[in-house]
């Protein structure tokens, strides 16, 4: 254990140090002035090849794959350690500065979609396809969705950061977000033992949202910490994120908007099928 910390009565920023540390801020809004690109299809994609960011990237491909040509889009990198996502033109899209970001332009004017669960359902219910049809299935299909988007800020935010990220290692935050993480890891392989899917028998937008996290986590690609976590012993979590990383449109998306690991695997810009030749 470190020594301990006493809080000021009234906290003041200071400079924290690790990961991002030049781009945190107490504040929001533009921090300059760049007017985001615009390609030639429908949807416009502002983002990076972070689990987050490739959600949105593997369902435009699912899509495309099962053949709604409407779905074509550009993506454009965001580099956020650079700080691009605190630009005018991406905080009038987005005015939490994350990724990703989509613009629809299909109609007269252009719609903002932020927050990527909220991105992932947009584009299921636009094409009505990745989300079940009757009630009940959708309920368990969003059950599973906001799942993730409550659950994952464990994971990246606390685990990934003093795991991976943060200027030293600390004991205590280690072990707490480890072992929330395990817990989380305990929650889908129960559930993954008793149905194929996360919300049943078909895959789905939840799935997407998961596998972009745990998934990739328990195979391996997600801050090289699956012997620590011990990953092997979920084993149904296994058998379903080795089946979604089989599939050729996450092989795809999961490239986009990546600028890190082997050549082959980096996609920086996405803006038509042959990016990927």
């Amino acid at each position: 254990m470190t020594e301990s910390y006493t809080p000021p009565r009234v906290w003041t920023p200071t400079t924290s140090g690790g990961n991002f540390a030049s781009i945190n801020r107490p504040i929001a809004g533009p921090t300059h002035d760049k007017e985001l690109p615009v390609g030639e299809h429908p949807f416009q994609l502002y983002s990076l090849g972070t689990p987050n960011g490739m959600k949105v990237t593997i369902l435009l491909e699912e899509l495309l794959a099962a053949g709604h040509a409407d779905a074509e889009y550009d993506a454009w990198l965001i580099r956020i350690s650079e700080g691009e996502q605190f630009s005018s033109g991406f905080v009038e899209i987005n005015p939490n500065s994350k990724i990703p970001a989509l613009v629809d332009r299909r109609g007269a004017e252009p719609l903002r979609v932020f927050e990527s669960g909220a991105i992932l359902l947009y584009l299921a219910d636009s094409f009505g396809a990745f989300i079940p049809k009757d009630h009940a299935g959708r309920t368990e299909t969003l059950n599973w969705l906001f799942w993730q988007m409550g659950s994952a800020p464990f994971l990246g935010g606390g685990f990934g950061h003093f795991y991976a990220y943060a200027p030293e290692k600390l004991e205590y935050p280690i072990n707490r977000y480890a072992m929330e993480t395990k817990r989380q890891l305990d929650v889908l392989d129960r559930l993954l033992a008793e149905r194929t899917y996360v919300a049943g028998e078909e895959y789905g937008i939840a799935d997407i949202a998961i596998w972009s996290w745990y998934g990739n986590l328990v195979l391996g690609q997600l801050y090289n910490a699956a012997e620590f976590l011990s990953v092997q012993d979920y084993s149904h979590v296994q058998r379903w994120a080795q089946a979604i990383a089989a599939r050729p449109a996450v092989q795809r998306g999961r490239r986009v908007n990546r600028t890190w690991g082997e050549p082959g695997e980096q996609v920086a810009e996405r803006h038509s099928a042959s990016d990927f030749d």
